[in-house]
């Protein structure tokens, strides 16, 4: 049975990423993780962590193989939900996945539903169908990828589906680095949630250069950690009763616009 965490700590890792070499990355990460100051309840990866955002599906696996099976060891030993995306093969069919690993070995995904058309990832993968929305020792989490920030509709805290922590795994360009600050803030203040993006640095086998900015940001859009152009392992603490106290006090959310989202 899971704790009841008043405060959840949250590890995001922001790393440059070996070029479409899975073991390399996967080595990695793992001496990042055995670097973090503390212990955590929740990890959070960049998208496709273990190869970049690759178009080449040659590298998408099955699951429960190689990426799987590290992603389940990881949280084994470190006792904490692991979280972030890789390609997929799924019966032919090529998904940029985001896995939510548990310490018991148990994962539920989503799939990115906003394929991103200008790197022609809508010609190699296949967009999702459903969002995810996990509880974990008392928190309820939505976990999506990438170019899912640019669609709000698709972030909405739903009456029906309510989140309070809303995470972003990301390859984001640094060309378009006001964009991801400005959606991050966006989407925030307007779902009253705390908001995690974890981007990577560096660049990549095709010469797009990335340089990090992961953010931790507040229900109010204000930042309780900021990362810059280098790699980091940062911890963050977020507070259930204080999110709970601001929502309480100003209940913007109970004025939201009902409506249903069709795939």
């Amino acid at each position: 049975m899971q704790e009841n965490k008043e405060i959840l700590s949250i590890a995001l890792v922001q790393s440059d990423l070996h070029w479409e070499n899975v073991t390399a990355n996967l080595a990695s990460f793992e001496e990042k993780l055995a670097a973090l100051p503390e212990p955590v309840d929740v990890i959070v990866l960049p998208e496709m962590f273990n190869t970049g955002f690759t178009m080449n599906t040659t590298l998408a696996e099955p699951m429960n193989l190689t990426t799987t099976r590290w992603m389940k060891q990881m949280a084994k030993q470190h006792n904490a939900l692991v979280v972030g995306s890789f390609a997929v093969n799924d019966g032919g069919r090529f998904f940029n996945r985001l896995l939510c690993v548990s310490p018991d070995g148990t994962h539920a995904h989503s799939d990115k539903r906003h394929l991103f058309r200008m790197g022609e990832e809508n010609n190699h993968y296949t967009a999702g169908s459903s969002r995810l929305t996990i509880e974990w020792r008392g928190w309820k989490i939505c976990p999506l990828v990438c170019y899912d920030l640019r669609f709000p509709v698709w972030s909405r805290n739903l009456q029906s589906e309510p989140y309070d922590i809303l995470l972003y795994v990301a390859n984001w360009p640094a060309r378009r680095a006001h964009a991801w600050s400005t959606l991050l803030q966006a989407r925030a203040i307007e779902n009253q949630c705390y908001v995690m993006g974890v981007n990577r640095i560096g660049t990549d086998g095709g010469g797009l250069e990335y340089r990090g900015d992961s953010v931790a940001l507040d229900y109010l859009g204000e930042p309780v950690a900021m990362l810059t152009n280098q790699e980091a392992e940062k911890v963050v603490h977020v507070s259930k009763a204080e999110l709970i106290a601001y929502r309480q006090n100003f209940p913007a959310l109970s004025d939201a616009d009902d409506f249903e989202i069709h795939c």
